[in-house]
Order: C-alpha cells, then sequence, then structure tokens
C-alpha cells in the first residue's frame, strides 16, 4: 500500500511545472546538467522526480536527450517517451534548459488540440460505459466542434462492453469505446479487440507510462477512487454502528443484509474492487473474504454506480462505489456519508480505444483526440461526472477525492486476469443471473 504519491504529485504540483518554469530542482541540476545511463525499472516520470521533484517535468529529459542526440549519437534515440531501455544514455538538464524545454512543450502541446470543424461529416458509432448524463453531455459538447458527425451511441455497464466487442469481433458495431476501468481496455487489447492509435494528443497526459499503453492501444482520460457510501439516516435510526471505514469493517455481522456493490461480470466498479481485495489479501485469502462480503450483500447489483443511488433512497446502509459517483449523489441530496477504507483503497484509470475493425476509424480519432484535451476533461462536473482528469491544464473538481491512502494498483496484473478472476467470483461466491438494475 502507499499514498496516493504518483498521483498526488501529478495533480497538485501541476502550477508549478507547466507554468513554464520547473520547481526547485536538487543541488546537482543546478548547473549545466548530467548525463545518465538507464537502470532497471526505470522511466522518464519517475527520473523527473527524482531531478526535479516532479513526475511532471519527464518532457525535459525526453527533449534534452533527443536533442543531445542531433550532436553525438552515443544518447538514446526515444521515438516513444513511454519507452526507455535499460542502458540507454539519457541527458539530464539543469534548471535553466529544463524550464526553456518546458515552455517548448507546453507551446506543442497546446497546437496539438483540435479546434474542429463543420466540413468534417460522418456518422460515429460509441459505445460509452460513464454515466447517461456524461454521456449525453460529451457527445453534445464534441457537436459543437464537429456539428457535420451523427453520433450514434450505445450506454453500458464495463463488463457488459468488452462481452459486447467480443462477441462483436468479426463484425464490430462500435468505432470507438470510451469510459471505463483500463483492467478492460487491457483485456480487450491482449484478446485483439483494439487498434493502436498514436494520437498527438497523448502528450498532453500527464504521466503516459500510467495512462496509456505502450502499444497506443488505449488512453486513460479520467481517474477515480474506490470508496464506501453510507446513508445518514440509517446511522441516525442504529446509534450502535457507524460508517465503515476499512474492508474488514464490511462483513462484521451488524451489516448482514445492508450492503449493495455491484458484480464484476458486469460492473468495473465492482471488478476494480474485487482486484484491490485480491492484491490486499492475495489470491488464495480473497475467496474467503469475498464469500463472507457476499453473506452480508443485500443484492448485487448490475451497474457500478447504483447502489450509491439505491442506498441513498434507503434500500440498504452501505454501498462500495467509485467515490465521484458518491459526491455526485450527495450533491443531488441523497443522505450520504462517504468513507474510504484505511487499509487501502483501489483506484481506476478510465480509457477510450479505437476499436479494430471500426468503420469509421478517422472519426473515431477525432473523438479520441478531443477527449485527450483539457477542455473535453474539464467538462466532466458540467455533467455530475467528478472524475479527476488524466491531461495537464484540466483543473481538479473535488481534489479530496484523490487525498486517500490507495493501495499499488496493478492494472497490467488485474486486467489481464479478469476473466480468470471473475469467473471464479461466479462460479465461488455468487452468480450473476438476478442482477438488481
Amino acid at each position: 500500500m502507499k499514498k496516493i504519491f504518483v498521483l498526488a504529485m501529478v495533480f497538485v504540483l501541476l502550477a508549478t511545472v507547466f507554468s513554464g518554469a520547473v520547481g526547485a530542482a536538487p543541488p546537482n541540476q543546478g548547473g549545466e546538467g548530467q548525463t545518465y545511463v538507464v537502470q532497471a525499472n526505470d522511466w522518464l516520470s519517475k527520473l523527473a522526480e527524482k531531478s526535479y521533484g516532479d513526475v511532471l517535468a519527464w518532457p525535459v529529459i525526453w527533449k534534452a536527450t533527443l536533442a543531445k542526440r542531433a550532436e553525438d549519437d552515443s544518447f538514446a534515440d526515444i521515438p516513444n517517451p513511454n519507452v526507455i531501455e535499460v542502458g540507454q544514455k539519457l541527458w539530464i538538464p539543469g534548471e535553466a534548459e529544463a524550464a526553456t524545454l518546458l515552455a517548448e512543450f507546453s507551446a506543442e502541446r497546446a497546437a496539438a488540440s483540435p479546434t474542429g470543424s463543420a466540413d468534417v461529416t460522418g456518422e460515429l458509432n460509441l459505445l460509452c460505459v460513464v454515466e447517461l448524463d456524461w454521456c449525453e453531455g460529451q457527445i453534445s459538447e464534441f457537436n459543437k466542434l464537429y456539428p457535420g458527425i451523427i453520433v450514434n451511441w450505445v450506454r453500458m455497464s464495463s463488463g457488459e462492453s468488452l462481452t459486447r466487442l467480443r462477441n462483436e469481433a468479426s463484425n464490430p458495431q462500435f468505432d470507438v469505446w470510451w469510459g471505463g476501468p483500463i483492467d478492460s481496455y487491457i483485456a480487450a487489447s491482449q484478446e485483439g479487440l483494439l487498434a493502436a492509435y498514436d494520437s498527438p494528443n497523448a502528450i498532453n497526459l500527464r504521466d503516459p507510462k500510467l495512462m496509456k499503453a505502450a502499444d497506443n492501444t488505449w488512453f486513460g482520460i479520467y481517474i477515480g477512487s474506490l470508496g464506501f457510501a453510507t446513508n445518514t439516516n440509517y446511522l441516525a435510526e442504529h446509534p450502535e454502528v457507524s460508517a465503515p471505514t476499512s474492508w474488514a469493517d464490511l462483513i462484521k455481522p451488524e451489516w448482514k443484509g445492508q450492503i449493495l456493490v455491484a458484480h464484476p461480470s458486469s460492473s468495473g466498479t465492482s471488478y476494480t474492487h474485487l482486484c484491490t481485495n485480491i492484491q490486499l489479501r492475495g489470491e488464495d485469502a480473497v475467496w474467503d473474504y469475498e464469500r463472507a462480503l457476499a453473506a452480508n450483500v443485500l443484492q448485487f447489483t448490475k451497474s457500478g454506480s447504483a447502489p450509491a443511488r439505491f442506498v441513498g433512497a434507503g434500500e440498504a446502509a452501505v454501498s462500495i462505489v467509485f467515490s465521484h459517483d458518491i459526491v455526485k449523489q450527495i450533491e443531488k441530496g441523497l443522505p450520504l456519508k462517504l468513507t474510504f477504507p484505511s487499509e487501502g483503497t483501489g483506484y481506476e484509470i478510465g480509457g477510450t480505444a479505437l476499436i479494430k475493425g471500426a468503420k469509421n476509424p478517422e472519426l473515431a480519432k477525432l473523438w479520441i483526440d478531443w477527449a485527450l484535451t483539457p477542455t473535453a476533461q474539464t467538462l466532466g462536473p458540467k455533467y455530475q461526472a467528478y472524475q479527476a482528469p488524466t491531461v495537464t491544464g484540466a483543473t481538479l473538481s473535488h481534489p479530496e477525492l484523490l487525498e486517500v491512502n490507495l493501495i499499488d494498483y496493478d492494472f497490467e496484473y488485474c486486467g489481464s486476469n479478469k476473466k480468470a478472476f471473475v469467473d471464479r467470483f461466479t462460479n465461488e461466491v455468487a452468480n450473476a443471473d438476478d442482477l438488481k438494475k
């Protein structure tokens, strides 16, 4: 487990880095700079953190090394900043050079943002996984840029959407996939369901190592952490209980029949919960925990966000939901209290991707490019979506949602094992025959 270290650096220190100057650098970076040979487990954002105290300064090292390469071929050629190799020679520039390079990089990023065009026409088929209001809102905003594009869309849960893509692999009905945890995107990519696309706006990502696939088959568009939503009326009526503050609290007998959570076969939210506990407890011990939790569950739901709404309406006392969905219901006036598990909580990176075999790939690319801009990612709160952005220049509406104890969530592990873990949950813990909608 760890505090939200990388993400906190990413989201809190933006002003100091991309305002045109690098923050205070370690003493050895104040001069002319120095060479560095890549070691195992290095990546540019990690080296930027060591050298400048901020992961967001990674473009400095990338651009400086490419500049040195033009003069001296002993320096590494890095066409993709998401990939560096052991033994490569890098240049870690001093403070003045770093500030100049960051200013140049910011200008490039601004130039990469799409401005839209009324001349672009056609039909785009969108598979949307976020809440209905956000789906509708984003499509409306996209059409302001591209009024000639007709967006046909379907809203599904994360699990449903992955199943749909699998079933239609030989004849895809969608062009672009938008929303839902990247565990599903990793699984889809491994199954050959996604197409690589080198979006120019990937340059906007705060941490490319964390927020996009190395082969460009998916990109991160938002971040959210898991929390608990407890009905405050229930707490007032039952003073003997307190809102849960740990995963262990949820299996206590006082919560029997009072918990709502989605089923991981249909919900990316619930799969994040499952894989969080697998990483906390191990692949063997976790199933005893999940069976104990299931014994306290009133009913599993189809949608990951729905439990917060149902608990707010008094149908149960506690739900396991992404914290931004809990905030949405609180702001709507529902009597909910938000808490987080002290052992550490999992988090999602929501994704977007070009679907392999898409009938309208060029229009899908326009959607992806737009989704990776500050303008697009600042729209969430306008449509009651409070996830954190993944790109620079977009502001956090609720930074407190990331000031929590996060586990070191392994997206590759969870994505690669998704089918096996979901199947085991369904077979050994709870089937998915009667999900609450």
